[in-house]
């Protein structure tokens, strides 16, 4: 049993875990934990890292505890109340054993912990669903410490449809289509301005599509969920608009066309970030036969997908690359504002 000084908190193992409650149950809060389930907790008093609070059910025990458990350090935390609520072991009358067996007993203690430490050491990273394989080989990024979603957001998957079945419906004639319905910014008040919209749910290939669609649903489920469908709606809408006119703004003349929903999902992805600042993203790093996941905090990649916009919006300027990092970075803006116009709102609701 772990003792924090500073909380005055205790933390105990799954072992311990086990001859208090059924094996099952305990099991069942680990693979919850693992799996970023319940709600977000308080900070770890060991490692400082997100918490989930999970139920825990006890034999003898009417109401279930309500317990921060830690992923990444392998403790449940109780606070000092609640590890008095809990059903102590009945004691074997049986002779206590020496000082040298119990210095005995607890090196292999040590021994087992260490040696459980060293084989999951390496695992925790690893995706919690199999099919987080398939993007992560495609060097997209998994969702890790994600917040639970209370309602279904229909209109994230609304959208994915949509974008999916307009590249089914378009695949056949596609760069007749882009040419005539893409946002060309010489050309901007074609069709009486009606390429802002039809500009966004075109995609010029299907890596492309795939990936605005991976994102949308990634990041986009939880925003709906916070902001609710028509404040998620007015984000989309004002990133991708915005995201237009700071592309047009780079080169009103050009007449190449831009398609593609990437600077409305980029709102999307700036909010979330903001918004639950605890949430992680596992990434894989695929070096030929090697492959190894590393964990890092979602600010922490949304720092480096703005280096890489930056990087985008040089080589746009100089003609030499396809994606337009001036509209991905227009998006994000408005992600950043739409955050500094709601986030009380939002805090609100967590809570």
């Amino acid at each position: 049993m772990y003792h924090c000084p500073e909380c005055d908190g205790r933390a105990a193992g799954m072992s311990v875990l086990r001859r208090m409650g059924s094996k099952k149950s305990i099991r069942g809060l680990w693979l919850l934990a693992r799996k970023g389930s319940g709600t977000p907790g308080a900070d770890c008093p060991a490692c400082r890292r997100a918490m989930v609070e999970l139920d825990l059910p006890l034999a003898n025990c009417p109401q279930p505890l309500r317990l921060d458990v830690c992923a990444d350090c392998q403790f449940v935390w109780f606070d000092p109340r609640e590890i008095d609520e809990l059903p102590l072991p009945v004691a074997k009358a049986e002779q206590p054993l020496p000082q040298k067996g119990r210095e005995v007993f607890a090196m292999h203690q040590l021994r087992r912990v260490a040696e459980e430490a060293e084989k999951t050491k390496h695992a925790e990273h690893y995706p919690d669903k199999p099919w987080q394989w398939i993007p992560a080989l495609l060097c997209m990024p998994a969702e890790q410490n994600a917040p639970g979603l209370a309602s279904r957001p229909w209109l994230t998957y609304g959208l994915a449809a949509v974008l999916a079945a307009v590249y089914a419906l378009t695949f056949g004639n596609l760069e007749a289509v882009i040419a005539e319905y893409g946002l060309a910014p010489a050309k901007m008040w074609r069709l009486g301005g009606a390429t802002f919209i039809t500009g966004f749910f075109l995609h010029g290939d299907l890596i492309y599509l795939i990936a605005n669609v991976y994102f949308l649903l990634v990041f986009g489920d939880n925003v709906e969920d916070d902001l609710g469908w028509w404040r998620y709606a007015a984000l989309l809408a004002a990133a991708a608009l915005v995201g237009d006119a700071v592309h047009i703004f780079g080169d009103p003349q050009s007449t190449v066309p831009c398609v593609g929903a990437s600077e409305g999902i980029s709102g999307v992805i700036t909010y979330y970030v903001l918004r639950f600042p605890r949430a992680r993203m596992r990434i894989m790093f695929n070096l030929l036969i090697y492959l190894r996941w590393a964990s890092v905090p979602a600010w922490a990649a949304l720092v480096v997908w703005f280096l890489m916009q930056f990087v985008f919006s040089y080589f746009q300027q100089l003609e030499i690359d396809s994606v337009s990092g001036l509209a991905h970075l227009g998006g994000a803006a408005v992600g950043l504002a739409a955050w500094l116009l709601w986030q009380a709102g939002g805090a609100r609701r967590e809570e």
